[in-house]
Order: C-alpha cells, then sequence, then structure tokens
C-alpha cells in the first residue's frame, strides 16, 4: 500500500513538479495539496502513515510551528522541508523541530527520490538505519573539577532541547552522585542491569530506568555497594552501551576519575568525550597528561574536547593561556557561578531549575544546543556531499 502524501505551498508549478515525482515513486501517491497550515493540520492528524512536503520558503516561523506540532503529534507522520534560500541555521531549526529530511530548490528530481526513499524505509522499517544515538562521556583524571554537574546539567538541557529520549548512566561506581544531585532514589541501578544484559531491551529500559519528574530524562544510578561491580567486565559495560544506543538518542555518562578500566570502556565507547579541567595549574597539567595519554591510546583528536569549568572571564590564567598549555582550542567554558550552582545541588535539580536566565544555565542550554546542532551540520555536510556526487 502507497503512503499519502500532503504537498503544502502556494506554488502551483512546484506542486505539480512534486505530485508527478510523488506519483512515480512505487511507495507514494499524492493526496492533496494546501496552502493553510490549520486546514492541512486537521487533513493530516487523521492518516495513520503520512507524508508532508511542506514549503518553508513564504512563512517560515508559521512553517517551523506547523512542522513541530505535527511532528510532536501525529508519530507515523514525516516531513519533508523544502527551502529557496537554506542556511545552515534554518535547515537546523527545521531538522530540530522535527523534520525528517530537507531539499533545497529548484528540487533536483535525483535529491528528491533519494529522500522519498529514504522516508519510506524509515516508515516500513525497512533497511533499519544504524543507531544514531550520540554517546557523551564526561571525564577528568582529576577529581573536584565538577563532571557530575556537567554531565547533570548537559543530559537534562538535551532532553528539554530535543525532547528526544536522554540516558544519563552513572558509571562511578566507588563515589557516583548523580542521583543525589538530582534527589532521585532509584529501584533499580547499574549493577542490577549489568547483571541481567539478556533480560533487557527498549521497553524493560523505558519503564525501569528513573525518569526525572515529566522529562525525556532517565537515569541509571550508581550501585549502592560496591561489591555489588565486583565481578563487572569491561565486555558487560560495552554491551550495556549497546543496548542503550538502540532505545536512547543520546547517552551522557558521568565516569569515576583516573585511567580505571570502565572509564576507559566508557571513551572508547563514546561519540564525543568532555574533558573537564578548571583554571589553575595543577588541574591544567593534569588536563595535559590526559590528551597525551588518549593520544597514544590511539584515540582520535577531535573525539577529545576540552571543557572549562568555573571559568572567569579577568582570572589570572586567561583562556588564551589554557589554550597554549594544553595546545588546543577550548571546546566549551563553563561561567563560575558558586552561589547559583550551590543551590542547585543542595536543592538536587539541575542548575535551570534554580536560574533559568543565570549566566551557568544558559551556558549549559548553549552546550547542549551545540551539541545537538553539530549532529545536524554533519547530516546537512552528507546531504550536500551527496547532491554535489549527482
Amino acid at each position: 500500500m502507497s503512503i499519502p502524501v500532503v504537498i503544502i505551498s502556494e506554488e502551483n508549478s512546484l506542486i505539480e513538479l512534486l505530485k508527478s515525482y510523488a506519483d512515480e515513486s512505487e511507495n507514494f501517491s499524492y493526496l492533496s495539496a494546501a496552502s493553510d497550515f490549520s486546514k492541512a493540520y486537521d487533513a493530516v492528524k487523521e492518516l495513520k502513515q503520512v507524508l508532508l512536503i511542506v514549503d518553508i520558503s513564504g512563512y517560515q516561523e508559521q512553517a517551523l510551528n506547523f512542522v513541530s506540532k505535527v511532528s510532536s503529534d501525529c508519530p507515523k507522520c514525516r516531513v519533508i522541508t523544502l527551502f529557496d534560500k537554506p542556511d545552515t541555521d534554518i535547515v537546523i531549526r527545521a531538522l530540530r523541530v522535527g523534520a525528517s529530511d530537507f531539499v533545497s530548490m529548484p528540487v533536483i528530481k535525483s535529491e528528491f527520490m533519494n529522500s522519498l526513499e529514504k522516508i519510506y524505509n524509515d516508515l516500513s522499517d525497512n533497511n533499519p538505519q544504524k543507531s544514531k544515538c550520540q554517546v557523551i562521556t564526561v571525564y577528568s583524571n582529576k577529581g573536584g573539577v565538577g563532571k557530575t554537574s556537567v554531565a547533570v546539567n548537559l543530559s537534562y538541557e538535551l532532553a528539554k532541547i530535543t525532547k528526544e529520549n536522554v540516558a544519563l548512566i552513572d558509571l562511578n561506581f566507588q563515589l557516583g552522585d548523580v542521583a543525589t544531585f538530582l534527589d532521585l532514589k532509584p529501584s533499580f541501578n547499574i549493577s542490577y542491569m549489568l547483571k541481567n544484559l539478556d533480560k533487557i531491551n527498549g521497553d524493560f529500559l523505558l519503564s525501569t530506568l528513573e525518569k526525572y519528574k515529566d522529562t525525556s530524562l532517565y537515569v541509571l544510578a550508581d550501585p549502592p555497594y560496591i561489591k555489588h561491580t565486583e565481578k563487572i567486565s569491561s565486555k558487560d559495560v560495552t554491551k550495556l552501551f549497546d543496548i542503550l544506543k538502540e532505545t536512547f538518542s543520546y547517552v551522557v555518562v558521568d565516569t569515576s576519575g583516573g585511567f580505571e578500566k570502565n572509564a576507559l570502556t566508557a571513551i572508547e565507547n563514546s561519540d564525543l568525550v568532555l574533558l573537564g579541567a578548571i583554571v589553575n595549574l595543577p588541574a591544567l597539567r593534569n588536563c595535559q597528561r590526559c590528551i597525551e595519554y588518549f593520544e597514544k591510546l590511539g584515540i582520535e583528536k577531535d573525539k577529545i574536547q576540552v571543557v572549562v569549568n568555573r571559568f572567569l572571564e579577568n582570572d589570572e590564567i586567561s583562556s588564551d593561556d589554557v589554550k597554549e598549555v594544553l595546545g588546543r582550542e577550548l571546546y566549551w567554558k563553563i561561567p563560575n557561578n558558586y552561589f547559583t550552582m550551590m543551590s542547585a545541588i543542595n536543592k538536587g535539580v539541575p542548575v535551570s531549575d534554580v536560574n533559568p536566565d543565570s549566566n551557568v544555565a544558559l551556558s549549559y542550554k548553549n552546550l547542549a544546543l551545540n551539541i545537538s546542532d553539530s549532529i545536524y551540520r554533519r547530516k546537512i555536510g552528507k546531504e550536500e556531499s551527496f547532491v554535489k556526487q549527482q
């Protein structure tokens, strides 16, 4: 059975062109066209499956709000957005609110047909895509740099911004604090999961991991007793990551300090490692040694990114000094705001719940935006590369 196509545009010539392309495909059939977003929504929400092609050129904000609403309310609806003058920022916004793909105008047939094929495979579960999950490990070989604060607040902001399922994993078996930072008392912890890997699937994870309030953030806490993890192997930890990747869009990992085996396993399984530091010479020297050690292990340079916590603009050691010591650019600087951060920690909530307008809360929000947007930027780059090869 073919998937119905609804086109939203004010350009009749564009509608006719897309209609002919859709009908040419074996898997899609043109259903209707509209220029009114509210009427289109009423029609789409009654359909079990549908492909929406939305011309975003005219009324940009209205179109993006429409894509967001449809993507949220209609699980089996997929959206292709059309742009007459696409730039990276607007394409990212469209993808972030729920668009499945984007096509530039004037429409190139091969590019459009390729989008149809990807949408069909997605809706029909043919040729399932490789997991798009991003694993982000927050690491430091030195204690006291705020690893847990970074992991907790980053995962919370990712869940808020993307509305996708985010897992926050406490891999610090000796001194884990993730549950404390969020004032949670989970029924299940990571030692149980690691000992029952063969029984775990997506439904089990979503029903047993501790969900933080009304967000899409799920927490897997550290074990209550160290002895519960004595027989846990690196293979077990890797298998847990593989299972999590099938269910969550993001996995954020808080690790122990030092070059302990589980921390290194997390780093090996990560797409991005946020190497934490603070601005004093011992901490920076320690960070430098970590970078050197990771290079010896053969870990890609771009995978390790330095995040400076508790940063003061007018400090004795400047950001240029830090870059010179470490021999690389800084990925992110989280400002020092002791009282706001301590208030959040003592209340067991993310910092944006204490003061969303504080400099530190905005920094975490922008860090999450930067990480999520970088994924979309890579997607855009791949799409553009594909088109150039046609």
